[in-house]
C-alpha cells in the first residue's frame, strides 16, 4: 500500500498538470456537445410533435411531414443504436476518405452533438406530449402558429421537466467522450494511456482518473440540483407589481348603499312599476 501511494505521488509530480488540461478538454467536451446536442434536441423533437391532420392539411404538407418524420426517426433511431466510438471513427475516416479534412476537435464536437441530440430528442418529444393538450388548442385558438405555440407555451414548461434529463445526458457526455481518444483528442483518459504507457503504472493511473471523473460528475449534478431548485422559484410568493388597482384589490371598501324612499307611483319622472 505504500507503494501505492509512492507511486500516486511521483504520477501526480510529473503529470499533474497534463491530468488537469485532459479534464478541461473532457469538461470543454461535454460543454458544447450537450449544448449543441440540445439545440439539436429541441429542433427535432418540436418537428416530430407536428401533427398530421389528414382532414385540413393539403396532400402535400402531410407527405413532407411525414417524410420529415422519418428522416428524423432515421437519425434517432442510429445514434441511439451505435456506440460513440464507432460514430467517432465512422465519421473521422469517412469524411478523409470523402476527401474533407477537419481537424479531430471539429470532429469531437460533432459526434458529442449529434449523439446527444438524439437522445435529447426523444426527452423534448416526450416532454412536449406531457403538457396538457388544451394548452396547445388554447394558443392554436387565439391565432397562433405551431412554431410560436411550441416556443412560448409548451416548450417552457417542457424545459422544467426535462432539465433532469439534460443533466444525465451532461454527466454522460463526461465520461463518454474518453472514447474520443481513438481519433487522438488528448482528454482526461488519452493522458491515462499515455502515463501507461511511460510508466506502466495501470492502477495508480485509474484510481487518478476515477476520482478525477467522479469528482467532475458530482460537482455538476450538485450545480444542476441547484439550477432545478432556482427554476422552481421561492416557496412563498408576494405581490409585486405597480399595478395600484392590484394593490387595492381587496383592501377596497365599497360605499355603503343609499337607501332612500321610492315612490313608485310617480309619472312625471319615473315610470309605473
Amino acid at each position: 500500500m505504500q507503494n501505492f501511494f509512492e507511486n500516486c505521488a511521483n504520477i501526480l509530480q510529473q503529470y499533474g498538470f497534463s491530468y488537469l488540461r485532459g479534464a478541461g478538454t473532457t469538461l470543454l467536451l461535454a460543454l458544447v456537445g450537450t449544448f449543441f446536442g440540445c439545440l439539436i434536441g429541441f429542433a427535432v423533437g418540436a418537428i416530430q410533435a407536428i401533427p398530421i391532420d389528414k382532414q385540413r392539411d393539403p396532400a402535400w404538407k402531410r407527405g413532407l411531414l411525414h417524410l420529415l418524420h422519418g428522416v428524423l426517426r432515421c437519425y434517432v433511431e442510429l445514434f441511439r443504436g451505435t456506440p460513440m466510438i464507432v460514430q467517432a471513427v465512422f465519421i473521422y475516416y469517412g469524411l478523409i476518405q470523402a476527401g474533407v479534412k477537419l481537424g479531430m476537435w471539429p470532429i469531437g464536437f460533432l459526434v458529442v452533438s449529434i449523439n446527444t441530440g438524439a437522445y435529447m430528442a426523444e426527452t423534448v418529444r416526450g416532454g412536449i406530449v406531457s403538457i396538457d393538450p388544451g394548452q396547445t388548442e388554447g394558443a392554436m385558438a387565439v391565432g397562433m402558429t405551431h412554431w410560436q405555440t411550441m416556443a412560448h407555451v409548451i416548450l417552457p414548461q417542457a424545459l422544467r421537466n426535462i432539465i433532469p434529463q439534460i443533466g444525465n445526458n451532461f454527466i454522460i457526455n463526461i465520461k463518454d467522450t474518453s472514447v474520443l481518444s481513438v481519433i487522438s483528442i488528448t482528454d482526461l483518459f488519452f493522458v491515462h494511456k499515455s502515463v501507461v504507457g511511460a510508466l506502466y503504472t495501470y492502477f495508480e493511473s485509474a484510481t487518478i482518473v476515477m476520482i478525477i471523473y467522479l469528482t467532475m460528475t458530482l460537482l455538476a449534478s450538485h450545480l444542476l440540483r441547484l439550477w432545478e431548485k432556482a427554476l422552481d422559484g421561492p416557496q412563498n410568493y408576494d405581490l409585486n407589481t405597480t399595478d395600484t388597482l392590484a394593490y387595492t384589490s381587496g383592501m377596497y371598501n365599497a360605499p355603503d348603499p343609499v337607501h332612500e324612499p321610492q315612490n313608485l307611483d310617480r309619472k312625471g319622472e319615473a315610470a309605473h312599476v
